[in-house]
Parts: C-alpha cells; sequence; structure tokens
C-alpha cells in the first residue's frame, strides 16, 4: 500500500475511533458481573437482524454468518477449545463447539471494537475493548474502566507478564493492573526527534515480556522501550530500528525478537544485529504486524497490501489473493488447536489448512 493509502486508511480508522470517543461516555459504578446464561444472546435470536448489516467491503469469505460488519480484528482459541473473535464494531463473537454467539454483557452498553484477546494461567480470557478491560471466567463476565483507575476507558494493547500483573495501553499511557486496581506505569521522558505519532504520542500499541524478564514497549512514533530492573533502554532509528512507528513485536523459540513497523517493514533482533527484510529487498510491504509463531517453529506476519509471509528459518514464501485469500490486506492471524492457520481480512475470514488457503466454511461449516 502506498503511503497515500496507509494514510487514507488512517483517517478511515481515526474516524471510527472518533465516533466511538463520542458515543460512549466514561464507566461509572461498581464492576459488574453477570452470568453466561443473562450475557450471551443466542445466533438464532439475533441472525436475522445481523444478516441485513450492510458491509464495509464485500465479504468474498465468510463473516461469521453475517455478525461480522467490517472485520475481525483479532482470534484467540482459549485452553478449552473455544474459539473468540474480537471485531472492529460488532463487540465480542464466541463459539463454544456448538453455537455461535455474539456476547452481549448486560448492564454495559454496546461493546463495540476489541483489540486483543488473551488468556492467564487460571483460564480467565481477557478482552483488550473499546470499553475498558473485559474479563470472563468461565461463568461470568466482569468490566473493569475508569472506575477502578484507568487513565481513559479505551484498551488498545494487553499483555499477562509472568507474575500474572495485567499491562494495559491507550492514549493516555500504560497502566497495570492487579485485578482490583489500574496504577499509572509512566515511560521516560525521551522523545525521538520529530515523532509523528498516528494516534497518540503516548499510546503503546504492543507489550511483550521477553524469556530473561525484560519488558518491551513498542510505541506510536517513539520507538521501543526495554525495562527491566527499574532501567530503562530506548531503541529507536538512530541504534537500529528502520522506522520509530513500531507496530508489533514477537520473540521466537530461539529469542530473536521479530519487529514490525508502519513503514520501515520487518526485521529480525537476535539481540546485536538487526536484519531488515524490507529494506534488503526480501519482502515487500512497508508496514507489517500480526506476527504469528505456528506449532513447528515458522514465523507468519502481515504485509499491508502484500498478503501473509511465511518465514520456516531459512526462506519466505509469500500468500496472496493468487493462493486463495479473500483479500491482501490482513487483519490478524490465528494459528488454532488443529495447526490450522486463520487470516481474518477485510473481505472474510480465511483459513489454511497446511496445503492451501479457503474460505473458512469449506472447512469450519459453523462459520458460514
Amino acid at each position: 500500500m502506498t503511503n497515500t493509502g496507509i494514510m487514507i486508511l488512517f483517517k478511515v480508522r481515526n474516524l471510527l475511533l472518533v465516533l466511538l470517543t463520542f458515543q460512549f461516555s466514561a464507566c461509572t459504578g461498581q464492576v459488574k458481573e453477570k452470568s453466561v446464561t443473562d450475557s450471551i444472546e443466542k445466533q438464532v435470536n439475533t441472525q436475522p437482524l445481523i444478516l441485513k448489516q450492510s458491509t464495509t467491503f464485500p465479504q468474498i469469505h465468510t463473516n461469521l454468518n453475517g455478525m461480522v460488519r467490517e472485520f475481525v480484528r483479532t482470534m484467540y482459541q482459549d485452553k478449552k477449545g473455544n474459539y473468540w473473535f474480537g471485531t472492529n464494531g460488532n463487540g465480542i463473537i464466541r463459539y463454544d463447539g456448538q453455537t455461535l454467539q455474539k456476547i452481549s454483557i448486560e448492564g454495559l452498553r454496546p461493546l463495540k471494537v476489541v483489540y486483543e484477546i488473551v488468556e492467564d494461567k487460571a483460564g480467565n480470557v481477557w478482552f483488550a475493548t473499546s470499553t475498558g478491560l473485559v474479563k470472563f471466567d468461565g461463568e461470568k463476565f466482569a468490566t473493569y474502566s475508569t472506575e477502578v483507575g484507568l487513565q481513559k476507558e479505551e484498551i488498545f494493547s494487553i499483555c499477562i507478564d509472568k507474575k500474572g500483573l495485567i499491562w494495559v495501553s491507550n492514549g493516555e499511557g500504560v497502566s497495570h493492573f492487579d485485578g482490583k486496581k489500574f496504577t499509572p506505569f509512566i515511560l521516560p521522558e525521551t522523545k525521538v526527534e520529530n515523532p509523528k505519532p498516528m494516534l497518540s504520542d503516548k499510546l503503546v500499541f504492543q507489550f511483550l515480556e521477553d524469556k530473561n524478564g525484560t519488558m518491551w514497549f513498542v510505541t506510536d512514533g517513539n520507538g521501543i522501550f526495554k525495562y527491566k530492573n527499574g532501567e530503562f533502554a530506548h531503541l529507536t532509528t538512530k541504534n537500529g530500528l528502520t522506522d520509530n512507528n513500531v507496530f508489533d513485536i514477537l520473540e521466537d523459540k530461539q529469542g530473536n525478537i521479530w519487529i514490525g513497523t508502519f513503514n520501515g517493514g520487518v526485521s529480525k533482533y537476535d539481540g546485536k544485529t538487526y536484519t531488515n527484510f524490507t529494506k534488503e529487498g526480501i519482502i515487500e510491504g512497508l508496514e507489517t504486524y500480526n506476527f504469528c509463531e505456528d506449532s513447528k517453529g515458522n514465523i507468519w506476519f502481515t504485509a499491508e497490501g502484500y498478503g501473509v509471509y511465511r518465514f520456516d528459518g531459512t526462506n519466505f514464501t509469500q500468500f496472496t489473493t493468487k493462493d486463495g485469500l479473500t483479500t491482501n490486506v490482513v487483519q490478524s492471524i490465528l494459528e488454532d488447536h488443529k495447526s490450522q492457520l486463520w487470516f481474518g481480512t477485510w473481505q472474510g475470514i480465511s483459513i489454511y489448512d497446511g496445503q492451501k488457503i479457503m474460505n473458512a466454511k469449506e472447512k469450519e461449516p459453523w462459520t458460514k
């Protein structure tokens, strides 16, 4: 995608964020908890209305039987096998092995955008959403927002560290959550020259706790901060990064750090040297993110407008519409318990079964 195209895309995204901000007011009152039976709308009850939704782009592949109007922003399969889909305008959708369900938490205004889904050691599933932090313990949903110390209710990223502490980020900065309240965590004031954030100069797009216990904070326009034992290090274009607008990060099984940026493509950092595969002309696409390491050790990621790449440790393989993707703009990647790769795109969900990419409903009919 060209720089012009990227800016148009971000204007559309930003407009959506602005509209959502005006639509929702801050949470007040106590933490809300509801039972599963009270909080899930069955597909049979909601489907006639959902099918009438118009989509931004034609849905060539499944959009979960009409439940998703725009695209699936994030996907997760929990330890029990449940599939969770976080959407860009239709909240949370779950498949429990029997029914495809749209989640509606009673007492909470309509939840629209879900940015990320993680699971803790106890099996609780956590959602970073436009209306705060949402927890599902297998029976009840609980919501946590400004009433327990969150600076701003919209959460863009979430990470659970080895000690069980939950880290979250929004446009006002970083906080950690101990299960009861949010405590601000202040990043250094150090700035790169002429920072150009896409959304906010206080936004952390992604967190990573590496094998050594170092926390990595991927920022919007200000490079990467590393933190351990009270000390920070600042990684920028002056000491190795190809772009200060960093969007995604992954540590692979070998301990390499993969870094995806908005304008500098994808790099691998081995602790000493950066290898930028985009700059070297090995792959195409400046806007790269959605890292996923599969069960075989392959690294998958998306390149805006260029589909999906897989790195097997030696070679890169590119997958595009010519290989079965519904579009070359992919927003999310998931490997399920069957070792299938799910691709959430602007025009529906595709699945790669190890042989070919196809409409998800061909492999998983419940997605219709």
